[in-house]
């Protein structure tokens, strides 16, 4: 039972400050297609879930601090919340920049999407794969390993200790780096596709200038994309959900 007093309730405001950043740019809770309202009433249940475990951890003196301090201590645990949101977002952007280029690498870069993620439309295919890998993340109950690695956050990054921004800046450029070479990976095989089967239309196109070649082996290629994705797809959506399972378990 935890008694009711300034210090709690600063303590219980400095948690929520932290998953409230996390859960604000993390992929899956960050979602526009979320209402506000919905995503506000998450980040507060799971700070009251959360605020037994690591309560006793914080300080408990925090209502005797001047307003400044307690001021840099919540500007402190949002930025780092965002913080580790932003290095859990950073798998999902690499990969929506990756499907983006799938889809044109194969013919659709101009069939239009409807948004799932963000305000701006993807690619049909490229909302398809980002879909599946946001829905993946709560069908295979990443979210609540997301919720233990907040919590352990407190023992590696105490309330009080400040926003470490030279370590976070290098975190950040860690994970873009291997988020991207992640996704790369995953549309390795699209873009050579891309590359083989333009330098043939081309060369194809050289031969007979009388004929239309582009035209006539556009749906073929779309066709061969389709079977390449189709083929693929369980393969790297769990390659890149164990990269994502790994970050989440060890980073």
């Amino acid at each position: 039972m935890i008694a009711l007093s300034p210090d709690t309730i600063i303590a219980i405001f400095l948690i929520f400050c932290r998953i409230g950043g996390c859960l604000m740019i993390v992929a899956g809770f960050s979602s526009s297609r979320i209402p506000m309202k919905v995503r506000l009433f998450v980040a507060l249940t799971t700070t009251l879930a959360i605020s037994p475990l690591v309560i006793e951890k914080l300080a408990t003196s925090l209502g005797s601090q001047p307003p400044f301090a307690l001021l840099w201590l919540i500007i402190s645990e949002s930025l780092t919340g965002l913080t580790i949101g932003l290095l859990g977002r950073i798998y999902f952007l690499a990969l929506q920049t990756l499907v983006t280029g799938i889809a044109m690498a194969i013919g659709f870069g101009s069939i239009s999407g409807t948004p799932f993620d963000d305000s701006e439309p993807l690619p049909a295919i490229g909302t398809m794969i980002m879909m599946v890998a946001t829905a993946m993340i709560f069908l295979t109950d990443m979210h609540w390993e997301l919720f233990r690695g907040l919590v352990a956050s407190y023992s590696r990054l105490p309330i009080g200790e400040g926003f470490g921004a030279r370590i976070s800046l290098m975190q950040i450029v860690d994970q873009t780096t291997a988020a991207f070479i992640l996704a790369l990976r995953i549309s390795a095989p699209f873009i050579i596709y891309s590359v083989v089967v333009n330098l043939a239309v081309g060369l194809t196109n050289k031969l007979t200038p009388a004929i239309p070649v582009y035209f006539l082996a556009t749906p073929f290629i779309m066709m061969g994309g389709l079977l390449l994705m189709y083929f693929l797809i369980a393969d790297y959506m769990n390659l890149f959900m164990d990269a994502f399972a790994t970050w989440l378990s060890q980073g």
